[in-house]
């Protein structure tokens, strides 16, 4: 049965998705027997790999290179050197910061492997990585030509790595921790594996672009956000099936679109970081929303700063009433809160209660309750917005049980400031 017949009949027993390491360093020559042994070894050479031998083993690793100004989607490789040398001046701090870091200490790293799951089970069958080098882009790529060769496989990975930062999509959920598996059933017998930092763009993608895209798989960000549109790629979830067929026949044809589907990946990730570092440096045109999504993201870890100065630009430019508008004055006013700016805040608050979503009216009636309250010792004033947070509970059917909660605690304040009301009203007799 032909390669396509078998990948018709399969097709549909199969899913998934995938990402990102490197390598570099030159396998040793091997005898021209154990060379005779490795079947169809003209078309892997043909394909840019070649054989690496060790402990009675042997894997194959491939190589390919890239002109720094190689355009992949919007952005050229060269960019990067450029986004990691704005990440070195830039006064602030970020998950995605490459401060302190040369741009060859970037390992962006990608893995196929026999199946979803986590167990020992899983088999990592190829091992992608590369980085961006001062004169051109180098992607390694070490291949298990069959189960049970796996020492050669990580010994090759293994030998020469020596970077600083990973930068995966989904690694830290899926890519790694597979290594990390893989590793442990074999690691009498290779290097440990070096500790790094780790870069997950599949969180920051979905931070930034869950609300406009359907899914934030790699190939969806790929084709909405970066520019690129894949030809004649071979599917993620048909590589486990691909490669049981090579294990099965030896013959590589298969195994190619495999390897130039994981090197796609692997570029691809390079553009993404670019996209990113641009998006949060506010270097490269945003959309409303974007803009938001970074200043929310510089308000979640605390660079508040940041986050005021980039929630003042987007409420500044923005026009009135619309979605983003409201949400942008009700974080601003969170940094106001937090920076004690309550004259700045107040009038965000009035804003949100008058004119808000119901959600927002919600908040923004129970935080001037509290400013009335405590700051301005006004408790009419506190009473009042109190009552109005409550009834627009009142009036929301099909309560959380966070939301029940929320009107306990608001009973709780309306009692609360009755009883000093009532005090207050003893002591003026």
């Amino acid at each position: 049965m032909s390669l396509s017949s078998k990948l018709q009949r399969m097709k549909s027993h199969l899913v998934r998705d995938k990402e990102v390491v490197r390598l570099d360093q030159n396998p040793p020559k091997m005898e021209q027997e154990e060379e005779k042994e490795i079947p169809y070894l003209d078309e892997w050479r043909a394909a840019g790999a070649e054989p690496y031998f060790f402990d009675h083993q042997y894997c194959l690793i491939r190589r390919s290179f890239y002109s720094l100004d190689h355009r992949h989607g919007k952005y050229s490789f060269r960019e990067l050197i450029e986004a990691v040398r704005h990440w070195n001046q830039w006064d602030g701090d970020h998950p995605l910061s490459a401060k302190g870091l040369s741009h060859d200490e970037l390992f962006f790293f990608d893995t196929e492997t026999t199946g979803l799951g986590h167990g020992a089970g899983n088999t990592i069958f190829l091992l992608g990585h590369a980085r961006v080098l001062d004169h051109q882009v180098e992607v390694v790529q070490h291949i298990l030509p069959e189960p049970g060769y796996e020492i050669a496989l990580y010994q090759s990975f293994l030998e020469n790595i020596d970077y600083q930062k990973l930068v995966t999509y989904n690694g830290k959920a899926f890519d790694w921790p597979q290594v990390k598996t893989r590793h442990t059933l074999i690691r009498e017998h290779v290097p440990k594996l070096p500790e790094f930092g780790h870069f997950d763009l599949f969180h920051a993608a979905r931070r930034m672009w869950k609300e406009k895209l359907e899914s934030v798989k790699l190939s969806n960000v790929e084709k909405s956000i970066l520019g690129i549109d894949r030809k004649d790629d071979v599917p993620g979830y048909l590589a486990p099936m691909i490669y049981f067929d090579y294990v099965e026949r030896k013959k590589p044809d298969g195994m190619i679109g495999i390897l130039k589907h994981n090197e796609h990946d692997i570029l691809s990730l390079i553009s993404l970081y670019i996209h990113l570092t641009y998006q949060i440096l506010g270097l490269v045109h945003q959309t409303e929303n974007e803009k938001y999504q970074v200043a929310k993201w510089f308000h979640y870890i605390g660079e508040n700063k940041q986050a005021m100065q980039s929630l003042e630009d987007l409420v500044e430019e923005k026009k009135a009433d619309s979605s983003v508008d409201f949400r942008a004055k009700q974080l601003l006013a969170k940094e106001y809160k937090k920076e004690k700016q309550y004259e700045k805040a107040v009038p965000l608050w009035l804003e949100i209660a008058e004119k808000g979503p119901i959600a927002m009216k919600k908040e923004a009636l129970i935080e001037l309750s509290k400013y009335y309250e405590h700051k301005e010792k006004n408790l009419e004033a506190a009473y009042s917005f109190a009552e109005k947070a409550l009834d627009h509970y009142k009036r929301w059917h099909g309560r959380t049980g966070k939301e029940q909660t929320e009107i306990n605690d608001l009973y709780k304040r309306l009692e609360r400031i009755r009883r000093k009301l009532l005090k207050n009203q003893e002591w003026t007799r």
